[in-house]
């Protein structure tokens, strides 16, 4: 492959940005970390966090390819885990992240 066409496979790489919130027994369950792991592994860059109410919120940017593949990890999450429902926003993607990380 021509350096041109690495280039410019780079360019077309579509990047994206979602929110997501978990419900069910998402809490006390490892998912926050198993979900460091699969972000890691994929190359997406954020956060995730537990949340007063039990469920567990995640911002999350990268490839958007990778992105769906993380989204649809949390619809099962760890062995664990009952995930009973995934909202999900898109956001345009910023790029402010460095890393994927437990926040708050």
């Amino acid at each position: 492959m021509k350096k041109e066409e690495i280039d410019n496979k780079k360019k077309n790489t579509k990047k994206a940005r979602a929110h997501l919130l978990i419900s069910g027994r998402v809490q006390g369950v490892a998912f926050r970390y198993y979900t460091i792991d699969m972000a890691q592994s994929l190359g997406i860059k954020g956060w995730v966090k537990n949340c007063w109410d039990g469920n567990v919120e995640i911002v999350m940017e990268g490839e958007e390819d990778k992105v769906k593949e993380l989204i649809n990890w949390c619809y099962r999450g760890p062995g664990s885990a009952i995930v009973e429902k995934v909202d999900i926003e898109w956001e345009k993607y910023r790029g402010e992240f460095n890393s994927f990380g437990i926040r708050g």
